[in-house]
């Protein structure tokens, strides 16, 4: 990876492209440090304390500690998010939406684009609602009059809003996922916050010199297993048919189709993540009395309860599962293997060979679908062990983080070889 990165920085276009994405991120991190006004920041600071070990506390790791200070970028990118969720599902219930984006080429993903641009105004009007009430019944804010509650709601908005066109800048300008780069810059800042934590808990006693090494062991773990499944693929074997072309002969070589078995990336653990904790955090936000049937649903999807885990494990599967056939789609590759004189031995080309495929496609997506979830709940699992409450957010977080990286430097790869550069391969 860093020689990677190296060999990039010697290529101009790409050392801007890389400057771009620090520079953009530089700007993120700057925006956490400006708050919406009319917050008692201090006061707000105290409030959170209580709920560190919360769906609130998680929320707040993952917006990079702006969600405790009532800065402009509090929501983070999970406005976004949602809407984009929003709209792949609603591609597949709304058959127009869905040719829209398939037979209207690049003027069509323009246009889903711009949709979902309003969608995630929408939610973050929405989100910023909803924290504005959990600020007042906090007691937090200094005036709590309509044009306060108006000012601090079209904040959150603007800040949400911002952070969506940064990733989009970092899209086009940049290398990488610009929202996912920003999220994984979230992740990275709370970083210290998080050793300072451990450190604290091994004064106080409340962890000790054990739980850290198996909290260190099992992520090193994690980090290793995260990578060798996001590499691992597997290759169906493919022939050509040779064929004459005037006077030349074209064919007859040997190659494989890869499929990965994670296809989905870390994609769906962002998603079912966003989803998971979105009713539970409402709930806490609104503050519901003590007892009533809100305060129950609440308590029964805490994070590392049974229902949080099981329903999160089911969206991560969900997810993998419809980004891979959104990804690969089998009647495609069976079509464009038999135009160009293409097959899988021991299949005829057609419904043979797309059934084959189809059936592949199953099997490791299942295989990629089960590895998301182990990676993702099983440190939830175990943070209900006595000392081992780091480890609460650590398989979401370590996923992410990874699976961005990996993406990254692919992409900086995949720029270079289109760059004729071969030094990364030697």
């Amino acid at each position: 990876m860093i020689e990677t990165i190296k060999n990039a920085w010697k290529i101009p276009d790409l050392r801007r492209k890389l400057l771009f994405v620090v520079f953009a991120l530089v700007i993120f991190r700057f925006g956490y440090a400006i708050y919406v006004p009319y917050v008692d920041t201090k006061a707000l600071a105290d409030v959170f304390k209580q709920y560190s070990d919360t769906l609130l506390g998680y929320f707040n790791t993952l917006s990079g500690g702006g969600f405790s200070q009532a800065s402009i970028f509090a929501l983070s990118v999970y406005p976004y998010i949602n809407s984009s969720i929003i709209m792949q599902l609603l591609q597949v219930a709304i058959p127009a939406l869905e040719r829209m984006v398939k037979d209207g080429g690049e003027e069509g993903r323009k246009k889903l684009a711009s949709i979902t641009r309003y969608v995630t105004i929408a939610l973050s009007l929405l989100m910023g609602w909803t924290y504005y009430v959990m600020l007042r019944t906090s007691g937090v804010l200094t005036r709590t009059d309509l044009w306060s509650a108006i000012v601090i709601i079209l904040t959150f908005t603007a800040g949400s809003s911002f952070i969506m066109w940064l990733g989009e800048q970092i899209n086009s300008k940049g290398v990488g996922n610009g929202i996912s780069l920003i999220l994984f810059a979230s992740i990275v800042s709370r970083g210290p916050s998080a050793v300072m934590s451990i450190i604290n808990g091994l004064k106080s006693g409340s962890m000790n010199v054990i739980s850290v090494i198996v909290i260190l062991v099992v992520a090193v773990a994690m980090i290793a297993f995260i990578v060798f499944i996001t590499n691992a693929e597997r290759r169906i074997p493919i022939q050509y048919a040779k064929r004459m072309v005037g006077r030349k002969m074209y064919g007859g070589q040997s190659t494989h189709l890869p499929m990965k078995v994670n296809m989905s990336g870390v994609m769906p653990v962002i998603f079912a993540s966003s989803i998971v904790t979105f009713p539970g955090t409402i709930i806490q936000f609104l503050n519901p009395e003590e007892g009533s049937f809100w305060s129950n649903f609440g308590k029964a999807f805490s994070q590392g309860s049974l229902a949080y885990i099981i329903v999160y494990a089911l969206l991560i599967v969900g997810f993998a599962y419809f980004y891979a056939t959104i990804q690969f789609n089998p009647i495609e590759v069976s079509n464009n293997l038999k135009r160009n004189g293409g097959f899988i031995p021991g299949f005829r080309p057609g419904k043979p060979t797309t059934d084959f495929i189809a059936k592949v496609l199953g099997k490791i997506t299942l295989m990629g679908a089960l590895f998301l979830g182990i990676v993702a709940i099983l440190p939830l699992i175990m943070s209900n062990i006595k000392g081992l409450g780091g480890l609460a957010i650590g398989g979401t977080s370590v996923l992410i983080l990874v699976g961005v990286a990996l993406e990254t430097v692919k992409q900086v790869e995949a720029q270079m070889l289109m760059r004729h550069y071969k030094g990364f391969l030697e």
